[in-house]
């Protein structure tokens, strides 16, 4: 029996495969892509199909699914369902206070009531499908710890929480583990009921008291050194929440830790531990033998509303010698949106490639760009997932993570990545000089991602760091990235006006979570479709390409032509399919 996936978000009949068990005959008989040439293109130029050519008997010959996995179209049905889910009371109520000194928004005296019952009946085991989970504990109470001590008056525990805290402590000091106790209050003084419990907690263990020492400093809303920050993420990592070995840490004082540094704002040096902490974890980065490589650091969590290009960009910059490589996971949260690994596996890659296949693509001359996941090159921040759900909002790795280097190349190296809050431009900007790299890019994407949009902007749109603020350098120097040492570096800033550059304003598609509708939007512009997509693959490679100063790219039209000329002569969608059939085989 033939099966037919067309994305589609309406259609649910989607086999759920083992991408690495795909042939080279299945996959050239998996993807009906027409030549450019003739009627039969211009028939079914809007029409866009993937076909997966399967019978009942290959499907039993691949074995049951690899994941519990029920619909690949959808980005939310990546989660896994290993991973509990928290108490969402207390989540929401950890998406009001775990967060920066300025952006904290104080609880109600009815929340912080409802907020504290809460957590009261789960641990005296009055909730019984709706625990709240000690990683919750650890965050929730670590942020009404630094709010009192460390923040300005304004998002400092308002009248209602102090009153619901003072009817709900002392019941709470008896039902709550000695860990939690020493989180909420560390000194003993926050309360107004003196325990001794905070000030005499060291932890269970090497690893957890030197944990305890560096929250101690934290929860006072101070910092920690380089070598202070890596012995500790060292020391508790990989993180385990089920077969806890001797030595691991209580989830509650990670979740402090984690969520603490980011509400006090990571000092360089902090950024730089949780940046470089685990670069040797698999052993030297493999290096690729590339004239240029470009490291995208999209946001981990992926996209919620918009086209996420990324992808389709790579696969357009390759096929002029622009190798690019790609990095992140399944899902993440906290938005667990469409991410470029939730893309690939949709339409048959193998998304388990080691750095070592990774380096074999790029050098490839059909295809030219890589995608690696954190699960494959750093399995001990990959650990940290589930803790991350229940923390609610994005810890420092969040911010590091975007900035890794998995691979190596022997030509120039750049490193793009997106951000969203303003005030991490620099710090972006300074891991992706500390990492060496010839040219560095941050880019004020739609949703913090990397896509720059061709959307005018709204008289109505929210202060800050408008959307499509680009920020950079380029090096001077021609010196392989792995021997560059103190080169001078041209700075640059700048609005990208798409406008200016011959684009039409048109709103960015929406995918809505939608990871067929992404495809089937990516793939109808490679394939020459033109329209918003399109645009945005265009404006993205070749803007790029320009602000990192690649050769050929000086002139920004010659730039965009370079690009539009990758998608209309149908190289940059043979290089997607090359990228799905030789996936299976490095």
């Amino acid at each position: 029996m033939n099966a037919l996936i067309n994305p589609d978000p309406a259609s649910s009949s989607i086999p759920n495969i083992k991408p690495r068990q795909f042939t080279q005959s299945k996959l050239q008989t998996s993807l009906q892509i027409p030549s450019k040439h003739g009627d039969r293109w211009t028939r079914r130029k809007n029409r866009l199909t993937i076909r997966v050519v399967l019978d009942w008997a290959t499907t039993d010959e691949l074995g049951p699914p690899e994941s519990g996995i029920g619909n690949l179209a959808i980005s939310s049905s990546y989660r896994s369902l290993k991973n509990p889910k928290p108490n969402q009371t207390v989540l929401d109520a950890q998406a009001r206070v775990c967060t920066g000194p300025t952006q904290t928004r104080p609880l109600t005296e009815e929340q912080a009531l409802k907020v504290l019952d809460t957590i009261l009946k789960s641990a005296k085991g009055e909730l019984k499908d709706e625990q709240v989970s000690k990683a919750q504990l650890g965050a929730f109470f670590a942020a009404m710890t630094i709010r009192a001590n460390a923040f300005p008056e304004a998002t400092q525990w308002s009248e209602g929480e102090r009153h619901a805290m003072n009817v709900y402590w002392p019941r709470l000091v008896r039902a709550l583990p000695p860990d939690i106790i020493f989180i909420a209050d560390p000194e003993g003084s926050n309360m107004g009921l003196g325990t001794s419990i905070g000030p005499q907690y060291v932890g269970n263990g090497t690893s957890e008291m030197r944990l305890v020492g560096a929250l101690r400093e934290v929860l006072a809303g101070g910092h920690l050194g380089y070598e202070e920050v890596q012995g500790v993420l060292k020391d508790v990592l990989p993180f385990e929440l089920e077969d806890r070995t001797l030595g691991s840490v209580s989830e509650s004082l990670l979740a402090a830790l984690l969520i603490g540094q980011r509400m006090n704002r990571e000092t360089d040096r902090e950024l730089k531990a949780y940046c470089l902490a685990f670069d040797d974890e698999l052993g030297s980065a493999p290096v690729a033998d590339v004239r240029s490589l470009t490291h995208y650091g999209e946001p981990y969590d992926g996209n919620t509303r918009y086209f996420r290009s990324t992808l389709f960009v790579a696969a357009v910059r390759s096929c002029y010698g622009e190798s690019c490589l790609l990095h992140g996971v399944e899902w993440m949260p906290p938005k667990g949106g469409i991410t470029e690994e939730q893309m690939l596996r949709f339409i048959g890659a193998n998304t388990h490639l080691s750095p070592l296949q990774g380096k074999k693509l790029l050098e490839d001359e059909e295809v030219g760009f890589a995608y690696i996941s954190q699960r494959e090159a750093h399995p001990s921040l990959y650990s940290l997932i589930g803790l991350r759900e229940h923390i609610k909002k994005r810890p420092p790795l969040a911010t590091a993570e975007k900035v890794q280097q998995f691979l190596r190349a022997r030509g120039r190296e750049a490193i793009v990545a997106g951000f969203y809050h303003e005030g991490y431009e620099e710090p972006l900007l300074m891991l992706m000089r500390r990492r060496g790299v010839h040219s560095g890019l941050v880019v004020k994407g739609e949703e913090g991602a990397l896509s720059m949009t061709t959307k005018l902007r709204s008289v109505n749109a929210s202060k800050g760091v408008p959307v499509n603020y680009c920020a950079g350098f380029r090096s001077l120097s021609v010196v392989p990235a792995c021997e560059l040492d103190g080169v001078s570096r041209e700075s640059f800033s700048l609005m990208v006006n798409a406008h200016e550059y011959g684009f039409d304003p048109t709103d960015t598609p929406r995918t809505d979570r939608s990871v067929s509708r992404n495809i089937e939007l990516g793939l109808a512009a490679l394939r020459g479709e033109k329209g918003p997509a399109y645009d945005r693959i265009v404006l993205n490679a070749g803007m790029v390409d320009h602000l990192l100063g690649c050769d050929g790219a000086e002139d920004i039209s010659s730039a965009l032509d370079r690009a539009r000329e990758a998608i209309d002569s149908g190289k940059a969608l043979n290089r997607l399919i090359n990228y799905i059939k030789i996936s299976h085989k490095v």
